[in-house]
């Protein structure tokens, strides 16, 4: 049996097509295409008729391309970027509509706990008490669990890509008062969701998405061509330095640095910071880079429960419901299955 699955992320649209005859969803093929919402969307604006037509020409090749490979019609979901749109719907219509492909998306919380799936798998029952702390473009989610899934979740606004809309809108190293007003406002939102981990004293933290695992490599991990087998961690006095690194560059510049992407390189700072302030707080010295993260969780799902959970997720954006005005809100969940 073959799945598939597309992301339509921040920055890109990603393909991964898994064989998962043995329970694990072993990627044979991955593609991705670079669209750079998180560019041309700002937090909580519409998405522009012309990105929506670069998001259908994605979406299209992305099943062909799983056709190709012998794979099931693939499910499809985007995150914060699109999530938080007002015309939302809109988008998600045409993209059903012209490409067949039903893309939905998820709460905060969902993806949070399906990337705690992921990240709890490739981890291992040893790792005992997880914490996670994933990085989007629009969205920071946490989690917290003993077992497969988390006991809690939450989802803040504190995405890289918003976050640099918001405080560091031009191309040039920000000054002093930018950085610590930015570190003041991820304080505020991060306070109570820190204080419920420090609280539970998790005995393994991680860390997954792209952001973290090229923040990582700035901080002395090793590179991605080595493998997703070999161990990598990034400590919290090394994510200092970093932000002083990346602070005193131009946002072009930063993308001489090592492990920093040209497409990423203008977020990065904001990323950076809201990792080293969440590992402040919540006490994290020391955190492990994680491979696996949403999309695994995604079909490691579909391999244990088949599709049905995914169907029901997919119909609550068949439904308009008008987006809240402003940034999201923190939102927790505690967990029970």
């Amino acid at each position: 049996m073959r799945l598939s699955l597309v992301d339509v992320g921040s920055n890109t649209v990603r393909l991964v097509v898994a064989d998962a005859d043995g329970g694990v969803p072993l990627p044979v093929h991955t593609a991705k295409w670079r669209l750079r919402l998180s560019e041309q969307v700002r937090p909580g604006s519409r998405v522009p008729d012309e990105c929506v037509e670069r998001l259908v020409d994605a979406v299209s090749e992305a099943s062909r391309t799983a056709t190709r490979w012998g794979a099931a019609d693939p499910s499809a979901f985007a995150t914060a970027v699109v999530r938080a749109a007002p015309n939302r719907h809109d988008v998600l219509r045409t993209v059903r509509a012209r490409t067949g492909v039903a893309l939905c998306t998820l709460p905060g919380e969902l993806e949070a706990e399906l990337t705690f799936l992921g990240a709890r798998r490739w981890m291992g029952w040893q790792s005992g008490p997880l914490a996670l702390l994933d990085i989007g473009g629009g969205s920071l989610e946490v989690a917290f669990g003993r077992g497969r899934v988390p006991d809690f979740v939450a989802s803040l606004p504190l995405g890289a890509g918003r976050l640099t809309h918001e405080f560091f809108a031009e191309d040039g190293p920000p000054s002093p008062d930018q950085v610590r007003a930015l570190r003041r406002k991820v304080r505020h939102q991060l306070r109570d969701v820190a204080a419920r981990i420090r609280w539970e004293g998790p005995r393994t933290a991680v860390v997954t998405s792209r952001t973290f695992q090229q923040l990582g490599r700035l901080c002395g991990a090793a590179p991605g061509r080595q493998g997703p087998f070999v161990p990598r961690q990034m400590r919290r006095g090394d994510l200092r330095v970093a932000i002083d690194r990346l602070a005193a560059l131009p946002a072009a510049e930063r993308a001489r640095l090592p492990g920093i992407s040209a497409p990423r390189a203008r977020q990065s700072l904001a990323g950076a910071v809201v990792g080293h302030t969440a590992m402040k707080l919540t006490g994290l010295k020391t955190v492990s880079i994680c491979p696996w993260a949403i999309r695994e969780g995604i079909l490691l799902r579909h391999i244990e429960e088949g599709s049905s959970w995914w169907t029901e997720i997919s119909r609550l954006d068949e439904t308009p419901q008008p987006a809240p005005p402003g940034p999201a809100p923190l939102r927790i969940a505690a967990l029970t299955r």
